[in-house]
């Protein structure tokens, strides 16, 4: 049984296109490397430019493994170059009944 993941990054001032191009790639790199389902990522814009990603991990174990694996780490720290981590209920748009974001792409 899958498990999703929610996230937002807030690119950092100057980084919006490379934080998307990343985002662009994220799937690809886990899904390369076995560790999410077949089921498409949704990449979502905040109000504020906060890209939310939702994924679907393989499995609970696939999240464990994917604190080691190499291709994964070398990600974070693009990541960590172009954005900060948000939490998406610090977002405006989850005080919401129904949360509505723009499409990222």
């Amino acid at each position: 049984m899958g498990r999703y993941a929610i996230v937002g990054y807030r690119a950092k001032p100057g980084m919006q296109s490379a934080l998307e191009a990343l985002v662009g790639r994220h799937w690809d790199v886990l899904r390369g490397e076995a560790l999410v389902s077949d089921r498409p990522a949704y990449h979502m814009r905040a109000a504020d430019g906060t890209v939310v990603e939702i994924f679907e991990w393989l499995s609970e174990s696939s999240v464990e493994r994917a604190q080691g694996n190499a291709a994964v780490q070398a990600l974070r720290s693009e990541f960590a170059a172009v954005c900060d981590l948000v939490p998406v209920g610090q977002l405006p748009e989850t005080d919401q009944l129904f949360s509505e974001f723009g499409s990222l792409t």
